[in-house]
Formats: structure tokens, C-alpha cells, sequence
């Protein structure tokens, strides 16, 4: 089971990202789990949400404390101490960010750090900061847990072409630096 936590700030769409992973996954065969976790409901505020992906059925019911992957939706959270807890030794974090890796306070557990200009490509593709489905092309590409071809169906079904094509260019354009 790989256990994800996804991380952003209201109205950017985490909590609707981790459904359509879930949606993916079970399209695919797989078990799937969303948890979300909303703290203060307005837009900008820390929002959460939470994954589990198996090929067996899940019985935890909890959020998650000691994710695999970290998805992070903006950059600006990792002021914020509690961004990296419970980050697994080696674990992966999938980054929306223009800044360089070098340029970024990463905790010391990071095993592969995947960095991608998902706000660009939103604001580019849809006008506006809505970094939701660039960062699931991302998450296709860095963790191979979903095909990215049905999470592309799943997102053009739910949002529409445009949104697809923003997770096609984040896929491609996400890179990997270790």
C-alpha cells in the first residue's frame, strides 16, 4: 500500500485531485482511498488530502501520518514545519514550484524530489492558478501508480480537454532531481 498526502491551499483543487487519483486507480483494478481534510474552510488556507493505493483492499480509515509521497500544490507551504512530517526515509515529493531545487529547504528524507511549474501551465492553459490537474500529470509521471492515460480520461471527463492538456504538459514537462 503507498499512502500519499496532497497538500495545497484552498481552491486550488487538492481535495477533487485526490478523488480523481482514486477514481484512476479503481479504474485500473486497484483499491483507492480519499480522505480529505479541509482545517479552516476559505480560500488560501492549508488544505489536505489523503490517499492509500493498493492491490489489496484497505482497512485503515485514518489520515495519513506517514505518507509515501508528498503532493505538494504550492510552494509557499514549505515555510510551514508540519509540511514535511512523517515523510517516510526515501520517500517522494512532487513539488509545484518555478524555483530550483537547490533554492528549496527539502527535509533530508527525500528520496527522488520531482519539481514542476504547475501554476505556469494553469494560468498558461487555463488562465488561471488552478494547479490541480498539471500536478496529477505530474503525479502520473513521477510515481507510475496510475496509468496516465485513464487519469487523462478522468480528467477530461471531469474538467474538460483543457484541464487534460494541462496534465499532459506537466507530465512532460516534470523532472526528477535526486
Amino acid at each position: 500500500m503507498k499512502e500519499i498526502r496532497l497538500q495545497g491551499r484552498g481552491g486550488q483543487g487538492v481535495v477533487k485531485a485526490s478523488q480523481l487519483v482514486v477514481e484512476a486507480a479503481v479504474a485500473e483494478g486497484l483499491y483507492g482511498q480519499a480522505i480529505p481534510f479541509f482545517g479552516v474552510e476559505r480560500k488560501g488556507s492549508p488544505v489536505f488530502g489523503y490517499l492509500r493505493l493498493s492491490h489489496e483492499p484497505i482497512r485503515r480509515r485514518m489520515q495519513v501520518y506517514e505518507p509515501d509521497i508528498l503532493l505538494i500544490f504550492d510552494d509557499s507551504l514549505l515555510t510551514m514545519a508540519e509540511t514535511f512530517d512523517g515523510l517516510k526515509e526515501g520517500g517522494t515529493i512532487i513539488l509545484n514550484t518555478a524555483k530550483k531545487k537547490e533554492d528549496l529547504a527539502l527535509p533530508p528524507q527525500a528520496g527522488g524530489v520531482w519539481l514542476v511549474d504547475g501554476t505556469a501551465i494553469s494560468e498558461d492553459i487555463l488562465g488561471r492558478n488552478m494547479p490541480n490537474t498539471a500536478m496529477l500529470g505530474a503525479f502520473a509521471k513521477a510515481t507510475g501508480l496510475v496509468d496516465k492515460d485513464t487519469l487523462l480520461d478522468k480528467i477530461e471527463h471531469t474538467f474538460g480537454a483543457e484541464n487534460k492538456e494541462a496534465a499532459f504538459r506537466a507530465y512532460d514537462s516534470a523532472a526528477e532531481y535526486k
